[in-house]
Formats: structure tokens, C-alpha cells, sequence
């Protein structure tokens, strides 16, 4: 009696099985795609799925950071330390640069975040991207829950989410006019989880600030922010020492820390597992302006 070894397809397996399809479809039907790439967790893992994808070619198209100057120097490093291992071609879309152009203004509550909309879509107009991938998932925020994996934008880039197209049986239309394009969202049924179990699979370095580490920080709003250059000590506040990680890393001035001892992959596994708060609601203040925060922004055409 001849012995069947058994076929094992694991939930990360049929992830980066779906997320990997998703990328080789922008490749045959778009011509010109490029990657987001922050430095973030998210857009670490998109990158690995990227060079699976394609290997052992290289990665067929280049990636675009949106920076808006106020970036925490340990994911500045890790950005230009992998784009140079990969031999790939950063673009950097600068927010700084159209602070003084003249394109947007400096915002009165010192965050970028909603300024590095027209600095994005500038980009897109002048490289003429017609499908952007994008790190973002389902179970981050409301807004975002919403999407498609191929998310329809107009000509100018807007965002309508009664304007979508179905995606039955991972069908995806590609199809667009001159002047619109797609964002592709490979990690839509992802979870943060997720995210943490196949960095620990795989092996993928991180950021150390995701790390649990001694830092300075504020409490502020509920939430502890990490003293830096671009969000000092305000009046009326005093500064203290705590043992903090990051859950996510965004502009230096409005994304907080959490108190954590999470200082392994396995720790910090241990740890997501556990919270039942999504880590743009424990961490992202610009999120917290209103209900609608995200949806509006994404229908100005951020991602």
C-alpha cells in the first residue's frame, strides 16, 4: 500500500496565495504600477509578497514613499537600507518639497497627514501611475473596510464608494479610461495578526521601533507620543520615560506609541492576539478627528 502525503494549504498560505495572484494581474494589465512603500510593516510584507511574486526576476516595477518630512529616523533607514538591497527605484513624492513650492499649506495642528493628498496625486499625474498598491487592510478602519481590492479612482483621483466595481470569484476589472487609475489593496483580508504571524514565518526584519524600547514620551489625548523633533514637549506637559513599541508608524507628530514589553516577534504575536482595539484606533490622533476622518480623506484621493 503505497503512503499519500497529506496536502497542507495553511491560512497564511492561501493569503499570500491570493496576494501574490492579485500582483501578478496589476503586472499583466497595467502599465505603468508602482508600490507604496513607507518603511511600515505592511509595506514590508507587500514588498516580500512582491519578490515572490516575480522571482527570480526582479520586481517589475518601482516604489514611491509619500514623505512628509516628519518620519521617524529608524523606518528612514530601514526604507533606503531594503530599496538598495533590492536594487530597486524609490521614488520620493515630497512634502516638504510642495510646502515650498507653494502647492499645499503647513497645517495649524502640525500634522501632515492630509497634506500629502495633492503631493500623491501630483506624483501619480507627472510619473502617469495608472495602479498603485497600497499596504492597507479591512480590519484597520471603517473606511477602509469598505474597499475593493481594486479600488476605482476618477480623474482626479477621488475615491466614491458607490462608484466600485463587483469582484465575485476574484474577478478583478482593470479596466480604465486615460487619466483614471487603481488602487490595489493586496493585503485587504489580512489582519494585523496575520501581518505579525508570516514576518515570524518568513523571517522579515522590521523597523526596531515596532520593538518594545525605552523612550521618551507625552500623554496626550489618552495616548503616549514619542518626543521627537517634529512633536516637542507642549507647554503645560511633562515628559517621561516609558517602555513603549509602535503598532504602526506614520507621521512622527500624530501617531502614538503603546505601552508594551513585546520586545521579540513572538512577544508582540502574543500580544495582538490579546487587544481587541485595531492599531489605528490605539494610535493614529489624526484618526480620531471624527467618525468620518478616513472616508472623507479617501475621497480627496488619499489612500
Amino acid at each position: 500500500m503505497t503512503a499519500v502525503a497529506a496536502y497542507r494549504f495553511s491560512h497564511l498560505d492561501a493569503l499570500e496565495a491570493e496576494s501574490i495572484f492579485v500582483m501578478r494581474e496589476v503586472v499583466a494589465s497595467f502599465a505603468r504600477p508602482v508600490l507604496l512603500f513607507s518603511g511600515g510593516k505592511d509595506s514590508i510584507v507587500m514588498l516580500r509578497l512582491a519578490e515572490k511574486a516575480f522571482w527570480p526576476a526582479p520586481i517589475p516595477f518601482p516604489v514611491m514613499h509619500v514623505d512628509t518630512g516628519h518620519n521617524f529616523d529608524e523606518v528612514l533607514a530601514y526604507r533606503d537600507r531594503r530599496v538598495a538591497e533590492l536594487g530597486l527605484s524609490l521614488i520620493v513624492a515630497s512634502v516638504p518639497e510642495a510646502l515650498v513650492a507653494g502647492v499645499v499649506r503647513e497645517p495649524a495642528d502640525g500634522s501632515r497627514n492630509r497634506i500629502q493628498t495633492p503631493v500623491l496625486l501630483d506624483a501619480v499625474e507627472k510619473y502617469r501611475f495608472d495602479a498603485l498598491f497600497g499596504g492597507a487592510r479591512r480590519d484597520e478602519e471603517k473606511a477602509r473596510a469598505k474597499e475593493r481590492v481594486f479600488s476605482f479612482r476618477d480623474e482626479f483621483g477621488q475615491w466614491d464608494p458607490r462608484n466600485q466595481r463587483p469582484e465575485l470569484w476574484s474577478l478583478y476589472n482593470a479596466r480604465i479610461h486615460a487619466g483614471e487609475s487603481i488602487r490595489v489593496f493586496p493585503l485587504s483580508n489580512w489582519t494585523e495578526l496575520d501581518i505579525w504571524r508570516y514576518v515570524a514565518r518568513e523571517g522579515i526584519a522590521l523597523p526596531e521601533i515596532y520593538f518594545a524600547h525605552e523612550r521618551e514620551v507625552v500623554q496626550r489625548d489618552g495616548m503616549l507620543y514619542g518626543v521627537h523633533v517634529f512633536n516637542p514637549v507642549r507647554p503645560g506637559e511633562a515628559s517621561f520615560v516609558e517602555k513603549v513599541r509602535y503598532r504602526t508608524v506614520g507621521d512622527a507628530s500624530c501617531t502614538a506609541a503603546v505601552k508594551s514589553e513585546a520586545d521579540t516577534v513572538d512577544r508582540v504575536i502574543e500580544e495582538v492576539a490579546a487587544t481587541r482595539i485595531t492599531e489605528r484606533g490605539a494610535t493614529r490622533g489624526d484618526d480620531r478627528v471624527g467618525e468620518a476622518a478616513m472616508e472623507d480623506r479617501k475621497r480627496e484621493g488619499y489612500f
